[in-house]
């Protein structure tokens, strides 16, 4: 409805997130579709050299590097440097990771992602 003096006050065109349910939604897609696109790439967790999520939050990077059993050195985070980019946050981050040489030619790297509308995706790549 159209915001009027009248209902200005009443909160009808706010909007409210529900961020715990959110994170959780978002830590299980990842999970998930990162162990799909593995298995379906015929490799195991240890055969990916470098894991690059969605640079949303830390929280989240954290706790997928967790369930997936990855090392966090092997989980590339820029997200202190340039925040979350959106839908050009994998790229970038895939980006400085290959201009910095931390996946070299041959290597299985997992991107995986999570974004508006509740979506989420993930592959598998050979360098």
């Amino acid at each position: 409805c159209p915001i009027t003096k009248e209902n200005a006050g009443m909160n009808l065109a706010s909007l409210s997130m529900m961020g715990k349910e959110v994170f959780k939604h978002a830590v299980n897609r990842m999970k998930e579709s990162a162990e799909k696109v593995i298995e379906r790439a015929g490799l195991k967790p240890e055969d990916i050299k470098l894991v690059v999520p969605h640079q949303a939050n830390l929280r989240i990077i954290d706790a997928i590097a967790d369930r997936l059993s990855v090392p966090q050195e092997r989980v590339f985070v820029n997200l202190q440097k340039y925040g979350n980019t959106s839908a050009a946050a994998v790229a970038i981050a895939l980006d400085e990771a290959n201009r910095a040489g931390l996946i070299k030619r041959g290597e299985h790297v997992v991107l995986v992602v999570f974004g508006a509308g509740l979506t989420w995706a993930a592959a598998a790549v050979r360098w």
